[in-house]
């Protein structure tokens, strides 16, 4: 039977504070972008850790991503789907979108687990930026925009998924910590807080 671990939101809040400054070491983001729905909170908490005094706050995009198909009972822990489905994802068309050339963007997500996501999101931002500095004539700048990676936790497991090398041999991708291969309940997924708190209580991982 898989292990049940239970995270806090006060847990959270400290490993983002505890990994900004790790993350600015080695690269300073000019925008993030969440993986939802996981990824939501833990970007939000992270900007706050990252703006530099006298800097506007970085912006905050969100795609969506599924992988993970839910069992039919609440006894049962989910199971890592192999396929990604897109939900929600940039329109790079807009002038807006258009300004992600040259940049450095942050991906956050909660918990790296097969890495497939990751994997997934990655290429298609690349592609993406890709085709937009071409037809904005920009694509003298393509390489310039670098991709980095934050996830609150990173399962110590084989990954199906696999990052790009400079992206690893660059520290562009960071865990704030790496754990056995557990099941981690994150409070956003809660439906009694107080309960999850508790149980939360009962565990050593972070």
């Amino acid at each position: 039977m898989v292990e049940k671990v239970y995270i806090t939101y006060n847990q959270i809040h400290k490993l983002c504070q505890d990994a900004a400054p790790r993350i600015l070491a080695d690269f300073t983001p000019t925008l993030m972008i969440a993986i939802g729905g996981g990824g939501y909170v833990p970007a939000r908490i992270l900007r706050s850790f990252l703006k530099k005094p006298g800097n506007p706050n970085i912006p905050i995009q969100a795609i969506g991503l599924s992988l993970y198909e839910s069992l039919p009972t609440d006894s049962q822990v989910e199971t890592p789907g192999t396929k990604v489905t897109r939900t929600q994802w940039l329109d790079l068309s807009s002038l807006e979108m258009a300004n992600l050339i040259g940049k450095n963007v942050l991906i956050v997500d909660e918990v790296d687990d097969t890495r497939t996501t990751l994997e997934y999101a990655v290429k298609e931002l690349q592609q993406d930026v890709a085709t937009a500095a071409r037809n904005s004539g920009r694509e003298a700048e393509m390489g310039s925009t670098k991709f980095s990676i934050f996830v609150l936790h990173n399962k110590d497991k084989e990954k199906r998924g696999v990052l790009p090398k400079d992206m690893i041999d660059e520290n562009r991708y960071l865990a704030a910590r790496t754990v056995p291969d557990v099941w981690i309940n994150y409070p956003w997924e809660a439906a009694d807080i107080d309960e999850h708190d508790r149980l939360a209580t009962q565990q050593t991982i972070q």
